[in-house]
C-alpha cells in the first residue's frame, strides 16, 4: 500500500462516520446528476454504489474497516422502511376500499417471482446456495439479507440482485406503466412496490401520493410474506 492508502485505511479505522459521510456525499451527487440529466442511469443509488466501489478499489480500502463504519447505514434502512407507514396512514381510506385487490396483487407478485426463480434455477442448474440467494431479490434490503442468511444463501449475491432489481424497477416503472396503459394509481403502487421494493417506491412517490403510499405498503407486506414463502421455496430445489 502507498502512504495515502495506509492513511485512508487508518482514518477509516478510527472514524466511525467517514464511510457514512462518503456514501451520503456520493448519493447526494447522484441526486444532483439525476436532476440535471434526467436519465435513469444517474439513479442516486447507482451513482453512490459505483463511486463507493471505485473508491474502495482505487485506495485498497479494507472492506471490514468500511463495513464497520457503514453498518450504521444498514441500520437506518430499517427505520426508513418503517417511515413509509406515514404515507400509508395518509391514504388509509384507499387501503380500506381496495384492501382485497391489493392483497391479491401482492400475493400474485410474490408467487410469480418465486416460481420464476425456481424455474430458471432448475434450467441453468444453479447451486442451492445461489438459488436461495436469489429468492429475496424483490424484498427490501433490511429484510432480504436476513432471509438469505436464514436459508443458507450468500448475502453478497443477494444484495447485488436486490440493488439490480430496485434500480431496474426505478428506471423502467414509468415507461412500463405507460406502455401497458395502467391508469389506476392503486394498481401502479402494488406493481411497483411488490416488484422493486424501496428503490422502486421512490419512483412511485414521484408518480403520485397514492402510488407512493400503496407501493410502501406493498414492499412491507411483500417482505413479511416472502419470509415465509422463501423458506418454503428454499426446500423445493
Amino acid at each position: 500500500m502507498s502512504s495515502i492508502e495506509v492513511m485512508i485505511n487508518n482514518y477509516l479505522g478510527n472514524s466511525t462516520y467517514f464511510a457514512i459521510v462518503m456514501s451520503l456525499a456520493y448519493y447526494m451527487l447522484g441526486i444532483a446528476l439525476k436532476k440535471k440529466f434526467k436519465l435513469a442511469i444517474f439513479s442516486p443509488l447507482i451513482v453512490a454504489s459505483v463511486l463507493t466501489i471505485a473508491t474502495i478499489v482505487v485506495f485498497h480500502i479494507d472492506m471490514e474497516v468500511y463495513n464497520s463504519a457503514g453498518n450504521y447505514i444498514s441500520f437506518m434502512l430499517t427505520a426508513a422502511t418503517v417511515c413509509y407507514g406515514i404515507l400509508l396512514y395518509e391514504e388509509l381510506n384507499v387501503l380500506k376500499t381496495h384492501f382485497k385487490a391489493i392483497m391479491i396483487g401482492i400475493f400474485v407478485g410474490i408467487a410469480i417471482t418465486m416460481c420464476s426463480i425456481l424455474a430458471l434455477s432448475i434450467l441453468f442448474k444453479l447451486p442451492h446456495d445461489q438459488y436461495v440467494s436469489l429468492l429475496p431479490k424483490n424484498i427490501t434490503t433490511a429484510i432480504g439479507l436476513s432471509v438469505s442468511e436464514a436459508n443458507g444463501g450468500v448475502p453478497s449475491i443477494t444484495i447485488v440482485w436486490i440493488l439490480i432489481t430496485g434500480n431496474l424497477g426505478n428506471a423502467i416503472a414509468e415507461p412500463v406503466i405507460k406502455f401497458f396503459k395502467i391508469d389506476d394509481p392503486v394498481a401502479r403502487g402494488v406493481a411497483i412496490g411488490s416488484s422493486s421494493h424501496a428503490v422502486g417506491t421512490a419512483k412511485a412517490l414521484e408518480i403520485g401520493e397514492i402510488e407512493g403510499a400503496i407501493s410502501g405498503l406493498s414492499l412491507a407486506v411483500t417482505g413479511l410474506l416472502s419470509v415465509v414463502v422463501a423458506a418454503v421455496f428454499a426446500q423445493l430445489y
